[in-house]
């Protein structure tokens, strides 16, 4: 009999829409809500968090360290199942594979996601610290700007900005009303919608949760994930996460964001690159 794999609470909308229910060993059904899409394709994200909940129940090591993960073709809302292997097994660390697959209307199966990762306890890391970033420094969350106060940073029928609160830095927001900075940087405030403390999982949807960096560099449209790779560093204090994304080179049609994550006791919990397809029209929202 299938078995729904262990999901720390369900009593939350993410814990209930990135839950995974074991086929048989190594295979875990899963569907994709609806929810979590902007207009017809789900957030890489969230998808990466249900890969990475797959791999947590077949790994022998509870939490991601590094999560990377290729975008082969759009996903959309509607059931898909994980395929997990165990690349090899440590003692303090674990390494695992997953693809996700859905299934054409003609019943062809495709390949969406493909995701190479590590594993390993959190809790058992040791407490020194030596780093030379700092946290953002951003307004209180209520004088930042939400998708309820302008132009909206996504579309308006998305159910993604539902299901998110993201609040940005007012300085980071020129581009939606069409005076972009040009620097590529977006920062704010993110917790989920649906109360629900961060965690490791919840910090692979939260490092693509945020407008893409090209708005501020006076585009706008599609911007497709390639490869999103993403470091959990420790796991996060209760409260709110600060976000800091940045892209430093748009070339050849493609850019980059690094975006860093910050709890709530000033830790650096997770840290992200992406390499995103840069959208094709070089104007910006709020633009007439």
């Amino acid at each position: 009999m299938a078995q729904a794999a262990q999901t720390p609470t369900a009593d939350n909308e993410f814990d209930r829409d990135t839950s995974v229910t074991l086929r048989e060993p190594g295979v875990y059904d899963a569907d994709l809500s609806e929810g979590w899409a902007i207009l017809s394709a789900v957030n890489g994200g969230y998808l990466l968090a249900i890969v990475g909940r797959a791999l947590s129940d077949a790994l022998p090591h509870p939490d991601p360290f590094t999560v990377t993960a290729h975008y082969l073709t759009p996903s959309r809302p509607g059931p898909a199942v994980v395929r997990t292997e165990t690349v090899r097994g440590g003692r303090t660390l674990a390494t695992g594979q997953a693809s996700l697959f859905q299934y054409e209307p003609d019943g062809t199966e495709v390949e969406r996601v493909r995701v190479l990762a590590a594993y390993g306890a959190l809790d058992t890391l040791s407490d020194d610290v030596r780093t030379s970033v700092k946290p953002p420094t951003l307004p209180p969350a209520e004088e930042c700007l939400g998708t309820e106060d302008g132009p909206a940073a996504f579309p308006a029928d998305s159910g993604f900005t539902r299901r998110v609160v993201v609040k940005l830095d007012p300085e980071t927001t020129g581009w939606a009303v069409g005076e972009p900075s040009g620097k590529g940087e977006v920062r704010g405030w993110f917790s989920l919608a649906d109360p629900r403390e961060p965690d490791p999982l919840s910090l692979l949807l939260t490092v693509d949760a945020f407008p893409p960096t090209a708005f501020d560099l006076g585009l706008t449209g599609w911007t497709p994930t390639v490869e999103l790779t993403t470091h959990i560093r420790c796991r996060p204090a209760p409260g709110p996460l600060r976000v800091f994304v940045t892209t430093r080179n748009l070339a050849g049609g493609y850019l980059e964001e690094d975006a860093d994550v910050w709890d709530s006791a000033d830790r650096l919990v997770a840290q992200s690159r992406q390499l995103a397809r840069a959208p094709r029209e070089a104007r910006v929202p709020g633009a007439r």
